[in-house]
């Protein structure tokens, strides 16, 4: 099964849009996310600049009403995550357990929907739609 792991800095929804990433932070991140790929879990990661070089699109009003960053009611953003391929969400959490984070960070593991996971009605719905590259690998 995939996971996201998602990681949540404190303070990084009001960042500049600068990027100045502490070294030693990165190279113990870099140490792990190569632990991950040895391990043939990682399927993929990255890192995400601040809200404030970003922005949201809102439905709220029935029309799409575009917001440039940063977000006043942000209370947490993602700074980046990882998708990883494991058996259960106890493994990833094990995994997430072995990150090198600051006390600052905290990192939700959410289940990737794989196309196995939908009704047949909803099935038969993607199938329509052949070109869109959705996973099915579980």
């Amino acid at each position: 099964m995939r996971y996201m792991m998602l990681m949540i800095p404190a303070g990084y929804e009001s960042a500049g849009p600068e990027l100045d990433l502490p070294a030693d932070a990165v190279d113990a991140m870099m140490k792990y996310n190569e632990e991950l790929q040895q391990a043939g879990v990682l399927v993929s990661l990255d890192g995400l600049h601040p809200p404030s070089s970003g922005a949201r699109v809102s439905f709220a009003s029935g029309e799409p009403v575009v917001i440039d960053g940063p977000f006043i009611e942000a209370k947490e953003v993602i700074g980046g995550y990882w998708i990883i391929d494991v058996p259960t969400l106890q493994d990833a959490i094990e995994w997430a357990k072995r990150c090198p984070g600051s006390p600052n960070e905290t990192i939700e593991i959410r289940r990737i929907q794989e196309v196995e996971d939908y009704s047949e009605e909803v099935k038969s719905i993607v199938e329509k739609y052949p070109d869109v590259p959705l996973s099915e690998k579980s």
